[in-house]
């Protein structure tokens, strides 16, 4: 029997898998876990998505998208921050 994995850790992988343009295969690799489990949380994710309404579908959607522009948002100013460390060592 395999490591159980988190909740949490299932909804990232499934959200990196869908929105970074890496092949499966790169996810599974990188998260130290199965292409066929990786397949069957995604599988999992839009049964789920299907069996709940057109609104809730847009919520999530919704709350996915802003929790990814804050992640987006927080790599975009940890690499200014080391633009400037770094502009400032060159001098």
């Amino acid at each position: 029997m395999g490591i159980r994995r988190t909740e949490e850790f299932r909804n990232e992988a499934v959200r990196i898998a869908l929105t970074s343009g890496q092949s499966q295969k790169q996810i599974a690799d990188d998260l130290g876990i199965g292409l066929s489990t990786l397949g069957k949380w995604i599988a999992a994710r839009n049964h789920d998505e299907q069996m709940t309404g057109a609104d809730d579908g847009k919520e999530r959607e919704m709350a996915r998208l802003r929790k990814e522009n804050k992640i987006l948002r927080e790599e975009r100013d940890i690499l200014k921050k080391a633009t400037v460390f770094f502009a400032s060592q060159s001098r």
